[in-house]
């Protein structure tokens, strides 16, 4: 599993450095260009493997990416509908969910016909709903659903989790492993006292920065109802172009799973992720 450092900024923390000098801006450093010396011609073994793992690699962007648009289509069906209107002004709900939608890179077409959509008579009635699971080797799942039928959803949601080998939960059981906190993911590594300074700039009094799952990419993880606080710090930092926000839930209890059971239980959350209705799984997975 990857290293990851951490660093927890208190009250307290911020009271002793309120009164350090303010530290430049880095330019984030650009991967150094190796030379290497290389036959003029590659293998069509190698080319083949290397298109394969660019494939694979932007499958998983692109599905991300519709995943994220659907997700925040939904949500502003459903916050149109409970704030009885479709304008972002009247409607605060509404506009919380447009500017988080924004956030998270969601075309503005995307957002204008979700809303148009909102108004239409046959527009189904969305509900947020959670799941909790079991996979092998100690691993555990939230699953989030944003669904108009709950029937459907259960039932397609229990039988991905059963027939992939894991095990539906009590509601409660899982949950309390887990921490729900503020998250703020940014396609760059970020400097830990430039973070700290723009943090408090904000009124940020608590965060805590991770690696991110790909590499040369950061996590910032803070309290959920300082989220849009972090976010303006990371768009002070001129870091807002691909930056997201949401709130996740974070595991107290990191588990490291054998080879195989990781591997089974990645299939178990990629099968969740293929569900219309499912719009992420959580785990506690360290590997």
């Amino acid at each position: 599993s990857s290293h990851r450092t951490t660093m927890k900024y208190t009250c307290v923390a911020i009271a002793l450095l309120s009164g350090a000098s303010a530290f430049t801006v880095p330019s984030t450093p650009a991967s150094s260009a190796v030379k290497q010396q290389c036959p003029s011609r590659l293998s069509p073994l190698f080319m083949g493997r290397a298109a394969a793992v660019r494939a694979a690699t932007k499958g998983k962007t692109d599905a991300k990416k519709a995943k994220t648009n659907g997700y925040y289509g939904k949500k502003i069906i459903m916050a149109v509908k409970q704030g009885g209107s479709p304008d972002p002004v009247a409607n605060r709900q509404l506009g919380e969910v447009i500017k988080a939608a924004k956030a998270n890179s969601v075309p503005t077409d995307n957002i204008n016909r979700a809303i148009k959509r909102a108004t239409e008579k046959d527009a189904g009635d969305f509900t947020e709903s959670t799941f909790e699971a079991y996979g092998l080797g100690g691993a555990s799942f939230i699953i989030n659903v944003l669904s108009d039928n709950a029937n459907r959803c259960t039932a397609d949601v229990r039988s991905t989790v059963n027939k992939n080998g894991g095990k539906m939960a009590e509601s409660g059981s899982v949950m309390f492993m887990y921490d729900l906190k503020g998250k703020v993911e940014v396609p760059t590594v970020i400097d830990e006292e430039e973070l700290m300074m723009a943090a408090i700039d904000a009124d940020v009094d608590d965060m805590e920065l991770t690696e991110g799952e790909e590499e040369g990419t950061s996590i910032v993880y803070t309290d959920p109802k300082e989220t849009g606080a972090m976010f303006e710090a990371i768009k002070a930092m001129g870091l807002e172009e691909g930056s997201k926000m949401s709130l996740s839930h974070v595991t107290k209890a990191p588990v490291e799973c054998t080879e195989e059971d990781f591997e089974k239980n990645m299939a178990i959350i990629d099968a969740l992720e293929e569900l219309d209705d499912v719009d992420s799984v959580e785990h506690n997975m360290s590997n």
